[in-house]
């Protein structure tokens, strides 16, 4: 049920490629490159190109009929693994001259770029299958039931004192999400997962040297007993906010894209075809 990263850092790292490159070609040059050179101009439409299949794909994948093949989470990743590419490209191709409407279009698309990120943020607070699909309450509900009994058949086995352990840190976690409200909670559920940790760490240093050795598996139990009772409660605020969330993200990228085909358009007609 978790959502990883690995398509930030696989974005990140070619974001580090590109830039060893640009400043390769910066070195050799002595000159940035500019945005209707080959260079850049080939990082104008790759970057461009990259945007459009982020506008479409994940999209078509969604919505359409037909189209069934892969995971959608699969699908999501690709999609923001574009979306962080293929800006970037479009930022080193505009020669650092943000004037006139590429200069819109570049503050737009930054704009659709930290929108995309709060969405990430929003749609991994919704629990989801393997498959992508979103939980009820109902199948969390069991998952919570599944995973307290296979916590309490781990502590059914331990000493006393771990089991004492153990149970204050469950009562210190569920005192400390009594406090917070699911709205609330959904913001500051990284600090709230800090906080967790903090306590976690605090107490397994009562544990016995035997228990500490299984604290793994005990981590692990505890971390999704805990991820499912948040998201239990934060499951219906999540869906609104993700629903408000698509509302504006999509019509931005709307517009996002029809200003850089007008600037497209205007690129090729003064630089091309007036030559």
């Amino acid at each position: 049920m978790t959502f990883g990263n690995l398509e930030l850092w696989a974005a990140l790292g070619v974001n580090v490629a590109l830039t060893v490159l640009y400043l390769s070609v910066v070195t050799t040059t002595g000159a940035v490159p500019r945005a209707s050179e080959l260079f850049g101009h080939g990082l104008g439409i790759a970057g461009f190109a990259l945007m459009l299949m982020t506008e479409t794909l994940y999209s078509l994948r969604k919505r359409t009929a037909l189209a069934r093949w892969g995971r959608m989470v699969y699908w999501l990743k690709f999609h923001i693994f574009t979306g962080l590419v293929g800006p970037y490209m479009v930022l080193l191709h505009t020669s650092w001259k943000f004037g006139g409407l590429a200069g819109i279009v570049m503050l737009l698309t930054g704009v659709v770029v930290l929108s995309g990120f709060l969405g990430r943020y929003i749609y991994t607070a919704i629990p989801r299958t393997v498959n992508g699909m979103a939980l009820e309450e109902e199948d969390l509900q069991r998952l919570i039931r599944e995973t307290e009994a296979a916590l309490q058949g781990w502590l059914a086995a331990q000493h006393q004192r771990t089991r004492q352990v153990v149970h204050e840190m469950l009562a210190a976690e569920d005192r400390l999400a009594a406090t917070l409200s699911p709205g609330l909670l959904l913001w500051v559920r990284p600090l709230v997962e800090m906080r967790y940790r903090w306590l976690w760490w605090r107490e397994k240093r009562r544990l016995g040297r035997l228990a500490r050795a299984e604290a793994r598996r005990l981590d692990r139990l505890m971390a999704r007993r805990r991820a499912l009772r948040r998201q239990r409660m934060m499951l219906l605020g999540a869906r609104r906010a993700l629903a408000l969330w698509h509302a504006l993200h999509v019509p931005l990228g709307g517009v996002l894209f029809t200003l850089a085909f007008i600037h497209i358009v205007a690129a090729v007609y003064y630089a091309t075809l007036l030559r």
